[in-house]
C-alpha cells in the first residue's frame, strides 16, 4: 500500500507565507495569480503548457502532465530561493 504523502511545512504557521511567496513568484513568471488563490496558478500554468487541468477531478491526467505543472511552479520558488541566498551572501549576511 502506498504511503500518502503529508504536506505540512515544519514551521507552524508557514503556510500563508509560502504562498504568498508563490504567488510572487509566479506574478513576476508573468502569470495572472489571484493573491487569495494563489493555488490556482496551477490551472493558468497548465494552460500555458497545453495540459488539461480542471478543478476537481483529473484522473485521466499522466503524471508527467501534472509533473510538468507542479515543476514549472517549484522550479521557479526555488530559483528564486537561490537567488534570494546568492545575494545575501554577496552583501555579507549569513
Amino acid at each position: 500500500m502506498a504511503r500518502r504523502s503529508r504536506r505540512k511545512h515544519l514551521v507552524p504557521g508557514a503556510d500563508a507565507a509560502m504562498s504568498a511567496f508563490k504567488a510572487e513568484v509566479m506574478r513576476r513568471e508573468g502569470f495572472v495569480v489571484d493573491p487569495g488563490r494563489p493555488d490556482d496558478v496551477k490551472f493558468e500554468v497548465a494552460q500555458s503548457l497545453g495540459i488539461p487541468l480542471e478543478p476537481g477531478y483529473n484522473g485521466n491526467a499522466s503524471t508527467e502532465s501534472m509533473g510538468q505543472v507542479g515543476g514549472q511552479i517549484g522550479g521557479a520558488m526555488v530559483k528564486e530561493l537561490v537567488r534570494m541566498a546568492q545575494e545575501k551572501l554577496a552583501n555579507g549576511n549569513p
